[in-house]
């Protein structure tokens, strides 16, 4: 596992090719430290010892002690602490860590990559779990990119004017395929080492280049990510250890980009595109019901606070 100072020593080496305002910025730009600070946190919590086994978890792949947030989950025990960390580690942000995005994204391809592959026999599945290793062993920071742009929205994708109002395959070579379009409302992405792109929904059997999923390094030639920011203004006079958090999104767009073969888990199954879109929605509501119970339990606390500082807190139309 690795510190929240290594994971912030590699986003400042990646690639700039983030846009806020129209300025291409490095990841090291000062208004995207607020966000950064919530994924730190993520790694922070794993070396606290009374947290052990709730962020942390055993690779089934070796045997090895992770971040829970790259593990797939094998079991009932595994969901429910993935639940209790999310619940915790939102406390201590105030809200979205962030980071649930691309393990709920591991998760979905871990079930579907296997149901392809004994449906098609296909290596989906192989070259995923040679994914995960690397993803367990580097504790990457991942972004799932799945909602598409989708224009005209009564139609399907292979209807619109412009095909890559959904993302697509543009080309299919022997090493590898090239993609284009874009994902919008990708959360945390200017601040992830990986972008895990999935389907947005169910595809028709004339859309199999619309039917594919993979993952890149998230400053990848090619990808340009267009930034908005939602961060807290600093406070000045009162101590809210809060204000030191923040969010970031990127509208991300994948000009002509090319995917090795290694890194692509899915490519013209229309069948499955649908059933993985689902499979990662299951998974990150499953991350909901930690992540926004979380946020009430807050909302209560600032609450009942307020009415213990008004002295009404026994007042029964309050309470």
């Amino acid at each position: 596992m690795k510190t929240s100072e290594e994971y912030q020593k590699k986003l400042h080496k990646m690639r700039p090719n983030i846009y806020i305002g129209g300025e291409r910025v490095g990841r090291d730009d000062p208004r995207l430290q607020q966000p950064i600070n919530v994924v730190a946190t993520t790694y922070d919590a794993a070396e606290k010892k009374e947290l052990e086994g709730i962020i942390t978890a055993e690779s089934h792949l070796n045997g090895e002690k992770i971040n829970r947030f790259c593990h797939t989950h094998c079991s009932v025990n595994d969901l429910l602490n993935k639940q209790q960390m999310t619940r915790l580690l939102c406390h201590m942000t105030g809200g979205c860590i962030q980071r649930c995005m691309g393990i709920d994204a591991v998760n979905a391809l871990s079930v579907i990559t296997y149901d392809t592959d004994q449906k098609y026999g296909t290596e989906y599945h192989k070259r995923f779990l040679k994914f995960l290793a690397y993803f367990q062993k580097e504790d990457i920071a991942g972004n799932c990119a799945q909602t598409d742009v989708k224009g005209d929205r009564s139609k399907r994708p292979h209807q619109q004017v412009d095909p890559d109002l959904y993302l697509r395959i543009v080309e299919r070579k022997n090493d590898g395929i090239v993609v284009r379009g874009a994902k919008a409302h990708n959360t945390m992405a200017p601040h992830a080492e990986e972008i895990i792109v999935l389907p947005t929904r169910a595809l028709t059997p004339e859309e199999a280049d619309w039917a594919v999923a993979f993952s890149i390094p998230a400053d990848s030639e090619s990808v340009y990510q267009i930034v908005r920011l939602a961060s807290v203004r600093p406070r000045k006079h009162l101590k809210a250890p809060i204000a030191s958090f923040g969010d970031a999104e990127s509208f991300t767009v994948f000009d002509n980009v090319f995917i090795p073969w290694e890194r692509v888990f899915l490519c013209g199954e229309t069948d499955m595109g649908g059933r993985l879109a689902l499979q990662f929605a299951e998974f990150h509501r499953h991350s909901y019901c930690g992540c926004k119970p979380s946020v009430t339990d807050m909302i209560m606390g600032a609450t009942a606070l307020a009415a213990e500082y008004n002295g009404v807190e026994n007042a029964q139309h309050i309470r």
